[in-house]
């Protein structure tokens, strides 16, 4: 009886992320830094379809079914750009604009030409407990501009061509602690931070 209770005290300790990025994972261990949790990325056979048609369906999605699949808890977020232009693509398809991140910033600055250059990144992030019902959701934003050419070596995606008014840079130029605190990931994450323990330890 008591290797079966530590068992089920040990298994809610984990937190499953809902992606095979390891670069993904480590962001979203700097962010989780404080909880009392260990995030595992979810076993790569798992592959979830993104059907659905906002950044928090597809979270809400990849949440619940990692979560059904692994019988753990699982978090997981859907980002990308909306460029106000074009109407808010490439939004949920923002990774799928191209194959390489320079064909979609290719493909991108064609469509924008020289139209009105607003853009915001989003992100969604969803909770999901072990039977897959979606506890928590949380969306950030962040608003900025895009540029004409790239600007910056770091990051990744779009961030060469998405400047930061306020701090005079894309997130390509940002030293890691300062997109760490601005960027749409972080506010989604500052919004749900404080309910986190709470959720997780019921």
């Amino acid at each position: 009886m008591n290797s079966k209770s530590n068992s089920n005290n040990q298994n809610p300790k984990t937190l499953v992320v809902a992606t095979g990025n390891p670069g993904k994972l480590k962001e979203m261990q700097a962010y989780l830094a404080d909880l009392n949790w260990e995030l595992k990325l979810k076993p790569a056979e798992i592959d979830i379809e993104e059907t659905g048609d906002t950044f928090a369906a597809n979270a809400c999605l990849k949440a619940s079914q990692v979560a059904q699949a692994t019988g753990n808890w699982a978090i997981a977020d859907d980002s990308g750009l909306q460029v106000d232009a074009l109407g808010g693509a490439p939004g949920i398809y923002s990774a799928r604009y191209g194959k390489t991140d320079e064909e979609r910033i290719g493909r991108l600055l064609r469509e924008l030409s020289n139209k009105n250059r607003a853009a915001q990144f989003m992100c969604a992030i969803a909770i999901a407990r072990p039977d897959g019902t979606i506890v928590l959701q949380s969306q950030g934003t962040c608003r900025g501009e895009i540029l004409y050419t790239p600007r910056g070596t770091a990051g990744f995606g779009y961030d060469p061509i998405f400047y930061v008014p306020a701090y005079q840079m894309t997130f390509a130029e940002m030293p890691p602690e300062l997109k760490h605190k601005i960027s749409h990931r972080a506010q989604a994450f500052q919004n749900i931070l404080p309910q986190l323990p709470l959720v997780l330890n019921s």
